[in-house]
């Protein structure tokens, strides 16, 4: 077997088809190739724990590093949860506060959120994903020491005269709101390393957009799909096909991770 490798997989994108948000066969095949071959396979997302274990589940993968970094899951099991920083997190909500902005906050693994008002869904409206609304006008982020995202009512042409908007990692999901959400695939990446005690440089990441860029790391080796965005295929070591032309597996025969007499 060639030396073992840790491959961090992006979902949208690169894993699943754009089109369709089904995951490419190739790539699944690919995957499971991997892990016949003795290598270390897990998924790399911003998507949170729970809507990224569907996806783990339908590739046999019990790796995760979710929420842009923040959870880490081995082997099936979660082993690390990081929050917003707090005090960074209540500067922002005060600025929101100040200027009458709606904001909804999740304090755990799902999709309930918390709204001390309407703000949000009369600045926003209702988000486009399953949300459960739970209403507490005693909610105090001051207090709550754990929240891992904030949705903050904000449109385009609002962002540049607020500096305050940057002092979270953020999302902008829709033209009504952003998200603010760990945004540490990299470190996400190394803790993981560190917890299984694997070399670093024998990380193998895959992606496609922008939000990838911040896990494309000369330490290790970086790959872009054909499909992604100029940015990160400057930044890439290397440049396969696209997803859906099944550039998974064509970059894993081509490094010699998996055999052409496999296929």
């Amino acid at each position: 077997m060639t030396e073992k490798k840790y491959f961090f997989f992006d979902i949208d994108g690169t894993l699943t088809d754009e089109r369709t948000h089904l995951i490419v066969p190739s790539a699944k095949k690919a995957l499971s190739l991997l892990k016949q071959n003795g290598h270390f396979v897990a998924i790399a997302t911003g998507r949170a724990y729970y809507k990224t274990r569907a996806v783990a589940e339908s590739l046999g993968v019990e790796n995760l590093v979710c929420y842009g970094g923040g959870s880490l899951v081995i082997d099936g099991q979660l082993k690390a949860r990081t929050p917003l920083d707090h005090e960074r997190l209540s500067v922002l909500l005060d600025h929101a506060e100040a200027e009458q902005r709606g904001w909804l906050a999740l304090l755990e693994d799902s999709d309930q959120v918390i709204m001390k008002d309407y703000r949000f869904l009369e600045q926003a409206g209702l988000r486009t994903e399953p949300t459960t609304y739970v209403l507490d006008p005693s909610f105090d982020y001051h207090a709550e020491k754990e929240i891992y995202k904030i949705y903050l009512a904000v449109k385009p042409q609002e962002e540049a005269s607020r500096p305050w908007l940057s002092l979270l990692g953020k999302l902008r999901m829709t033209p009504d709101y952003f998200v603010f959400q760990y945004d540490e695939k990299k470190q996400g990446i190394l803790r993981l390393m560190s917890m299984i005690g694997g070399p670093v440089s024998s990380v193998v990441v895959f992606g496609d957009d922008v939000n990838d860029l911040v896990m494309f790391d000369s330490r290790w080796t970086s790959i872009a799909m054909g499909n992604g965005k100029q940015e990160l295929k400057q930044k890439a070591d290397y440049v396969t096909a696209a997803n859906t032309e099944d550039g998974i597996l064509k970059a894993c025969l081509h490094f010699g991770w998996i055999r052409e007499d496999q296929i």
